[in-house]
């Protein structure tokens, strides 16, 4: 095995194709550097070019970040194909990416005086990642980048299968309702495993077999890291003793360094404007790289923000809407926008920037884990509107376990309605009980990232056991 005493430290980090995953592993990746280690950094093509046009244009032309070396390999998709068929990439990236990535290590043993000594992975990706790390002998750490209660229920399928809660085929539900992984942590939901509300259920089986055999595959690497922190999921912790939580990381706090956006921020714009308005009255509206509206609900909440009455920093990605048309409700964008408007819409934010901003008040979000995880670590308040996967059992968490959210619950029709989105807004902004609980509980997440605090500590014995 290559180790540090015969040359540095040099990790390569391996992300799963989504914007999600992209950010936290980036910002491991800068921690890395700052300990010493030489980084070289994997994406797939598609989203390497992405984040290189995301960048600062000086930095974007080198591919280089400091001791980070971007490098892309294809993930067997071709060009136009949906890569939002998490189904059908997570298939191809075993087959197209793994022989380019054991290459890639390969070579660094064999061409360079920096040979890649360890291993980060993404968690999705361990059925094949982690069968190159033991081929190549080097040192290895699965990286879970949302909540330990999500891994908890990973690493329980064999249990949820033994119990005939889930299919040992597909995971599909054998019972409807709800079910605990132990006395002490929050109540599950059969239909919110993350497996079962990804897509639809073409490739099911496929998607659950992939699941499972990371499972597996885990037990192969030195470490199992996951971006949480001790005080948000105690019992889960003490339940799962090897999941070492080393968060939050502090994704989107490096100004002027790539952070593994898909879309270049207008800090600018939201920053400039979020100055001029008074503190604590913004409502800030994002929902991450991956969700969804059909037309009705798009225009529910832009009336929905309008009712409300209060300013509002909106972030319309370029696709959020089904058929890629923004169909605003006629007049809103006259009526909000411009010098006299309340409402500031966006392509983009540089959500860290903006949830730290003292004029924000609180977050409507889908509930993805860095968003999670970047509001508690500033203080704000939620609405919380899962879309999919890991982010119903978030809300769970934000709202009943932490209890510094809200839920926006639809109504018979499937709908979120304009009323309901003022009414919900009015009540987290008057709420002086929920912003206690939740600037309590971002205390507890910064001291866990304080010298001495668990978070701290978990990562310099990570550190110390990749270096070895």
């Amino acid at each position: 095995m290559v180790t540090a005493t015969t040359s540095p430290p040099h990790a390569i980090v391996i992300p799963y194709p989504a914007q999600g995953h992209v950010i936290p592993h980036l910002e491991l990746a800068h921690a890395l550097v700052d300990r010493g280690f030489t980084v070289t950094f994997v994406n797939s093509e598609f989203n390497h070019h992405r984040v290189l046009a995301a960048m600062a244009d000086t930095t974007a032309t080198t591919g280089l970040l400091g001791r980070i070396r971007l490098v892309a390999v294809p993930d067997g998709m071709e060009p136009g194909e949906d890569r939002n068929n998490l189904v059908r990439l997570t298939v191809l990236m075993a087959e197209h990416m793994a022989p380019r990535v054991e290459d890639l290590i390969s070579r660094s043993h064999a061409e360079t005086d920096e040979p890649i000594t360890c291993m980060m992975t993404d968690y999705s990706l361990g059925t094949w990642t982690l069968d190159i790390a033991r081929r190549t002998r080097i040192k290895s750490a699965a990286v879970w980048p949302a909540s330990a209660a999500v891994l908890a229920s990973l690493l329980s399928i064999p249990k949820l299968i033994q119990d005939n809660i889930i299919d040992s085929k597909d995971g599909s539900a054998l019972m409807q309702g709800t079910f605990k992984l132990s006395p002490d942590m929050p109540i599950m939901h059969t239909a919110h495993l993350a497996w079962n509300c990804i897509g639809n259920h073409q490739g099911q089986d496929a998607l659950f077999r992939n699941v499972f055999g990371c499972v597996r595959a885990v037990e192969k690497c030195d470490l199992l890291l996951c971006n949480s922190f001790l005080g948000a999921e105690e019992a889960t912790f003490a339940q799962f003793p090897k999941v070492v939580p080393i968060g939050p990381l502090l994704t989107g706090e490096r100004r002027g360094r790539a952070v593994g956006h898909f879309w270049r921020p207008e800090d600018d714009a939201c920053v400039s404007w979020l100055d001029a308005q008074p503190a604590r009255s913004v409502v800030y509206v994002a929902f991450g790289s991956f969700t969804m509206f059909d037309t009705r609900q798009f225009q529910e909440l832009a009336l929905g923000l309008e009712l409300c009455g209060r300013p509002f920093l909106w972030v319309v990605r370029p696709d959020i809407v089904h058929g890629d048309v923004h169909d605003y409700p006629p007049g809103f964008l006259d009526r909000v926008g411009g010098a006299g408007g309340r409402g500031k819409l966006v392509a983009w934010s540089p959500q860290q920037q903006v949830l730290a901003h003292p004029a924000v008040a609180c977050f409507v979000t889908h509930c993805g884990w860095n968003s999670t995880m970047e509001g508690v670590r500033n203080g704000v308040p939620f609405l919380a509107w899962p879309y999919f996967a890991d982010q119903f059992v978030n809300q769970l968490y934000i709202c009943d376990v932490w209890k510094v959210g809200l839920r926006a619950e639809a109504d018979e029709s499937g709908v979120i309605t304009k009323e309901h989105i003022a009414s919900r807004v009015e009540e987290l902004m008057s709420c002086a009980s929920m912003r206690d609980r939740v600037e309590a509980m971002k205390k507890v997440a910064l001291e866990s990232l304080k010298e001495g605090g668990s978070s701290h500590d978990n990562f310099d014995m990570f550190v110390r056991a990749m270096k070895e």
